[in-house]
């Protein structure tokens, strides 16, 4: 006899489901992202699933657009802020790389791990690569850097925050923001101003 809420007939939500789906994904891989698991999880009936996913692929193409919305969104987003110079503008995209809020490093992780296995998944997460490496290059091509320019260190930016994530680095947030001043030196080749370290420190840790 089931007990707790799926005794009270409450069958969770969407974004309930998908939330334990997220956590299993981050915590143990795709493959154990099973509707019994996520059940058992939740203490709610396998049935209760099915009021808001067809089925488990459902609920997989619903982790797929949780990723591209959050991490491709708010990183072209960044990119497309409203900034008085290149060094300026860089910084707002570094602030993905310190608010997991906005670019959420487990779950690409878990994503690009996933991928590996998956292979119209790792089209897919090519094809958001290479909107998240035009959004940065536009972003230099906004400040004057010509095509090729802006395209190499675009690259160089992005291929670096994601080695980071492959190699699962792990540092303080407070290491990670006083070398923001020199990592915005080396991708931009311009040194940010006191005020716009200040402004970029004032936004993550007061």
């Amino acid at each position: 006899m089931e007990t707790g809420a799926s005794e009270r007939g409450w069958r969770g939500s969407a974004d309930v489901w998908l939330d334990a789906a997220y956590q299993v994904l981050i915590e143990s891989g795709v493959g154990q992202v099973k509707v019994m698991t996520l059940a058992e999880r939740l203490g709610l009936s396998r049935t209760s699933f099915y009021w808001h996913f067809a089925d488990r692929e459902a609920l997989l193409a619903g982790l797929i657009a949780r990723w591209q919305g959050r991490n491709t969104g708010n990183l072209v987003a960044r990119c497309e802020a409203p900034a008085a110079s290149t060094t300026e503008a860089i910084l707002n995209v570094f602030d993905c790389w310190i608010d997991p809020a906005l670019f959420d490093s487990a779950l690409e992780f878990a994503m690009r791990t996933w991928a590996l296995t998956d292979p119209a998944l790792a089209a897919t997460l090519a094809a958001e690569d290479a909107v998240r490496i035009a959004a940065l290059a536009s972003l230099f091509r906004r400040f004057g850097y010509d095509q090729d320019e802006a395209d190499i260190r675009a690259h160089t930016v992005y291929l670096t925050q994601v080695g980071y994530i492959a190699m699962r680095a792990t540092e303080s947030v407070e290491r990670r923001i006083a070398r923001i001043p020199a990592y915005a030196l080396t991708f931009t080749g311009r040194a940010p101003t006191e005020a716009e370290v200040s402004a970029f420190r004032a936004r993550h840790i007061g």
